[in-house]
């Protein structure tokens, strides 16, 4: 888990933000904020961890995707009072008892805390195995640049308001909410073998979905859910959803 942590300053910082991300801002005034950047067509940009920090906003995301990130913020930050800068301030996360100063995960109460400071790591919880237990999905695996953030159980992780008014990418997300049924999305999958991460999944010779991270007898899968049924395959492994 390596990320970089960015700080964002100035008078405009809340009211910038609250134009460009999934998430209302508001709710930074009770912990950590769960969020993404989506591009015009609703597409996912990037995901990250907004943190309420002495004044300023802190922006938490995958090291892969700061730089872009930084460019697309600075892109549309035009004249406005905000400045954003680099930290050197690290993550410490962990499932145990919260300690002093830390913030709880918003995204499951299964994935613990976060704790911002100078160490970087974690306290040797298999991450891996809540994120597969509870359908969490992870920067550049589940989350790529063809994700819908409701296919990828953005509303059931907290990282989506429907009330809090225009941001980029707002009205296709919102179209999907309101006017369609979700007939593909993540799931969490049983899985009998195993099978490289990207792994397409069939049913009787027809395409279903891909298959993506595993631990144990488990996985994370996106499905066409009207051909998710009985038992599928992704290369030798079996794939079939929980009763």
């Amino acid at each position: 888990m390596t990320r970089k942590i960015f700080q964002i300053t100035g008078a405009e910082a809340s009211s910038f933000l609250q134009g460009l991300v999934t998430n209302d801002i508001a709710k930074l005034d009770h912990g950590l904020v769960y969020a993404a950047m989506l591009t015009p067509q609703g597409k996912y940009l990037a995901d990250f961890l907004l943190v309420p920090w002495d004044g300023a906003i802190l922006l938490d995301v995958d090291e892969s995707l700061a730089d872009g990130l930084l460019q697309r913020l600075n892109m549309y930050k035009l004249r406005a009072d905000v400045q954003i800068t680099q930290t050197d301030l690290a993550v410490w996360r962990g499932t145990g008892e919260r300690p002093e100063g830390a913030f709880a995960d918003p995204r499951h109460p299964a994935l613990g805390w976060r704790l911002y400071g100078a160490e970087s790591g974690d306290d040797g919880s298999n991450f891996e195995a809540i994120r597969v237990a509870h359908c969490i999905p992870l920067t550049n695996v589940e989350l790529t640049p063809d994700t819908f953030i409701l296919e990828a159980g953005f509303e059931r992780l907290n990282g989506v308001d429907f009330r809090k008014g225009c941001y980029v990418g707002q009205e296709v997300t919102a179209r999907m909410k309101h006017k369609t049924e979700l007939r593909k999305g993540l799931a969490s999958v049983s899985l009998d073998g195993s099978a490289p991460v990207g792994t397409p999944i069939t049913a009787d010779g027809k395409a279903v979905g891909t298959l993506f991270t595993q631990s144990g007898d488990r996985a994370i899968a996106y499905l066409r859910f009207n051909r998710a049924k009985g038992a599928m395959q992704a290369a030798s492994a079996t794939v079939t959803l929980p009763e």
